[in-house]
């Protein structure tokens, strides 16, 4: 296989049988095996055993490829994150861990089950016509579900961008990103100074988050796995790759699910209807949840921009990407300096 981006590495059908055989025991037989498409980071593969047992096997870049600074270890934090959701949060449909280790010769990989269903993307781009509603409420609850359990501590686990403050978390993960941006010499529609200024302007409504709430921060459709109940509805089945899970505020999740959309204009969406089913604390889009939504926006394209590198695509093999992140990044930062002289309403202030 050859990997579409340079964190991606080739492998074949003979490599996928040695981890396994050094995760499960030399007497493991692979009776089939191949390539799982759809992701950007690890090399990712499915495999049948001779136990019928069908299994994901995700082997991390070499321990020398280049990486932003958030995706350091993230293999380890992935196989945490599985087991403290099967364990805080058990009704979230995760795939369980089967086994994280670490070879001299293959680096690190984790093995998990294969859980059903196809993700929402794929049933997307091979037009399946059905209504994927139901399985947007699921998503919904699922979310609901992790957010009611706290870390302690915002932002990332392991060495990497935390804070004892949602606000301190936040600007350490745009100070990494920019900094990413900085050596792998990304073109940014604006200075850092000028994000900088703009984030530290928000302050305040950043300053509201005061639980530091499990986040899944991936859930776009190619990681929302989904297949149809006995009465043909489609239905959640599995939420994947929790690599990039982090500690913050809910309202971080509810970005990816609609990925280049604003989830606040349109409150009725099933992905919204299934959270407020499922919260423990109504969920209330004011203005500074807005304004909150409009800085994650703005870190999720930021992010996709300045990955764009590392996954070995430039300005000239992706003009399209590269532009519309620039339209969507100029939107979020034209409608968020619009508030900096605005102050939020509150209960009890005027505004």
């Amino acid at each position: 296989m050859t990997g579409v981006s340079p964190t991606q590495r080739r492998i074949t059908s003979d490599d996928v049988a040695y981890l396994l055989r050094a995760s499960f025991g030399s007497q493991t037989r692979v009776r089939e095996a191949g390539p799982l498409a759809g992701g950007g980071y690890a090399t990712v593969w499915w495999a049948l055993l001779d136990d019928e047992r069908r299994v994901v096997v995700k082997l991390a870049p070499t321990a020398e490829t280049p990486l932003l600074r958030y995706e350091r270890g993230i293999c380890a934090a992935e196989a945490r994150y599985f087991r403290l959701v099967a364990e805080q949060a058990p009704r979230v449909p995760v795939p369980p861990v089967l086994h994280h280790g670490t070879d001299p010769a293959y680096g690190e990989w984790l093995v998990t089950a294969l859980l059903p269903g196809r993700s929402l993307h794929e049933l997307a781009e091979a037009g399946v016509a059905v209504d994927d509603g139901p399985a947007r409420y699921d998503l919904g609850v699922a979310l609901a579900a992790l957010h009611r359990v706290t870390g302690d501590r915002f932002g990332y686990d392991g060495d990497r961008a935390d804070g004892s403050t949602w606000r301190a978390a936040f600007t350490a993960m745009l100070d990494a990103l920019l900094a990413d941006a900085t050596e792998w010499n990304v073109r940014l529609p604006v200075s850092p100074e000028r994000l900088r200024a703009l984030v530290g302007a928000q302050a305040d409504v950043l300053d509201e988050v005061r639980r530091p709430a499990l986040l899944h921060f991936d859930c776009w459709d190619g990681n929302v796995l989904a297949a149809p109940d006995a009465d043909g509805r489609l239905r959640l089945c599995g939420l994947v790759d929790g690599e990039r899970f982090l500690y913050g505020d809910p309202l971080l999740d509810l970005v990816s699910p609609v990925l280049f959309r604003r989830v606040e204009d349109d409150p009725e969406q099933p992905l919204l209807r299934g959270y407020r089913a499922a919260a423990v604390e109504p969920l209330v889009l004011d203005a500074s949840a807005r304004r909150r939504l409009g800085l994650y926006r703005l870190h999720l394209y930021l992010l996709m921009t300045v990955e764009m590198p590392s996954r070995g695509m430039t300005l000239r093999s992706h003009p399209q990407r590269h532009a519309r992140l620039a339209a969507l990044l100029d939107a979020e930062l034209a409608a968020l300096a619009d508030t900096e002289q605005k102050p939020v309403a509150r209960p009890g202030h005027r505004s």
